[in-house]
């Protein structure tokens, strides 16, 4: 009996008229179950994925974000630093028509000292700050932000003697701003004045200049201090651009008062020359134990890619300890490429 229940029903919903809508309704009921039932649990696996493995930063609210205040950047360095479109639309030699200024985006981290440098009178004068200045320079704020100010002068500026008298001339002191500085007289006179070097370690301009051939026109000089072996190369008829920072004395302005082009720029920033244009690079008593062995590494190469094929590099008096000179600075100098020659 039991056996041929299952088949009568079957036979029987096959020839009743009313069972083919009901078993219909139960398909589509049990189809619609199912589709909802596969929807949701794909939608929860999603959810679950998402949540754990998202590849995107959550968006911080106020309650989740730093509390710390951002300091507010003074409206002249947004000035300077913001982008501004050129007058003429378009242009193929900057392939933009929006000009830059430097960003000098190291300023950013000394809120301080930027403020101080950055705050005075739109077309008024500037303060007298230039410790701040040289200070922020230092730190890697370069170039410095340009100002829309004019900057402080000395009440009783005498003009600068006229060449060559400017040479071995002592400055007017009253030509010079001296608030930030201790050192009242900065002169060096007997410098490089020799006509022969009297040990192995000393070598005078003329020497240095005969292990070259003749052709020696222009050079760079960093950290030149007060500019005499410029000087004395400008008396053999040779340009030199001396770099130099105003530590506690005004060297820029005393350089320039004997007729050299000073540079204010620090030994970390890239030498602006284009490639293989120098002739000769000096550089006494700055380059030294004191830098950073990788920052000294890029300075080499920096002055090697400015010299000219065959340029001389002078490095006088480096300073180290013990067996540095043997170990560390002496492959470092020759892993650029300078070849030996005294």
């Amino acid at each position: 009996m039991c056996r041929d229940w299952p088949h009568g029903m079957g036979k029987e919903s096959l020839d009743s008229p009313q069972e083919p809508a009901r078993t219909s309704i139960r398909t589509n009921l049990l189809f619609l179950f199912l589709l909802l039932s596969t929807n949701l649990l794909t939608f929860f696996i999603s959810i679950t994925f998402y949540s754990s493995c998202s590849l995107t930063s959550p968006i911080l609210t106020p309650s989740t974000a730093s509390a710390k205040p951002i300091v507010d950047l003074p409206p002249e360095f947004v000035s300077f630093t913001s982008g501004q479109l050129l007058p003429l639309g378009f242009n193929s030699n900057f392939s933009s028509s929006t000009i830059y200024p430097p960003g000098a985006s190291t300023c950013t981290h000394f809120p301080d000292e930027r403020q101080h440098y950055m705050t005075y009178n739109i077309k008024g004068s500037c303060p007298d700050d230039e410790l701040h200045a040289q200070k922020l320079l230092l730190r890697g704020c370069r170039p410095l932000p340009r100002c829309r100010c004019r900057p402080a002068a000395p009440q009783e500026f005498v003009k600068p003697y006229l060449l060559p008298i400017s040479l071995w001339t002592m400055p007017s002191d009253s030509s010079v701003m001296w608030t930030a500085y201790t050192c009242k007289n900065c002169c060096e006179k007997t410098q490089w004045t020799a006509l022969e070097s009297h040990d192995g370690l000393n070598f005078t301009t003329d020497e240095v200049l005969a292990t070259k051939k003749p052709g020696t026109r222009i050079g760079l000089d960093i950290g030149g201090g007060v500019t005499t072996f410029a000087v004395r190369m400008m008396q053999r008829n040779i340009t030199i651009v001396t770099t130099s920072m105003n530590l506690n004395g005004p060297f820029n302005s005393f350089i320039a008062s004997r007729g050299v082009i000073p540079l204010y720029i620090s030994i970390s920033q890239r030498l602006s020359f284009l490639d293989s244009t120098l002739d000769i690079v000096q550089s006494m008593h700055v380059l030294s134990n004191w830098i950073p062995t990788t920052l000294l590494h890029f300075f080499m190469f920096d002055m090697y890619r400015v010299l000219s094929p065959g340029g001389l590099f002078w490095l006088d008096h480096f300073f180290c300890s013990g067996d540095q000179l043997e170990q560390v600075y002496a492959p470092l100098i020759e892993s650029t490429g300078f070849a030996k020659l005294k």
